[in-house]
């Protein structure tokens, strides 16, 4: 069942960012991902302020395919260089509306 990727992300340090999106790009391809949007335009209509630089919402094929991917042996030193490098925030979510009656 489709999964969604939904990622906030602000950048302590930009130096990991070139070497980060091409291969993060390929990587979420590779595994059957799609990104929906990975924007800076953003404005945030309620709750606290929780500041972002980016804001990233990937479609996934499956939880499956999702956690393949955070798993890549590829991707490992790209995701230490993301999670070193800034505030992030990854939540994964079930593509399916529990609250339907």
């Amino acid at each position: 069942m489709t999964h969604y990727s939904i990622l906030n992300v602000t950048p302590t340090s930009e130096d990991w960012i070139p070497g980060y999106i091409p291969v993060a790009s390929e990587l979420v391809a590779k595994h059957g991902g799609k990104y929906l949007s990975r924007t800076v335009t953003h404005e945030q209509l309620e709750g606290a302020n929780t500041p972002a630089g980016v804001r990233v919402i990937i479609e996934w094929p499956s939880k499956e395919a999702a956690l393949a991917f955070m798993n890549d042996p590829e991707y490992a030193s790209h995701l230490k260089a993301r999670t070193e490098g800034s505030n992030s925030e990854h939540f994964l979510l079930l593509g399916q509306d529990d609250m339907a009656q």
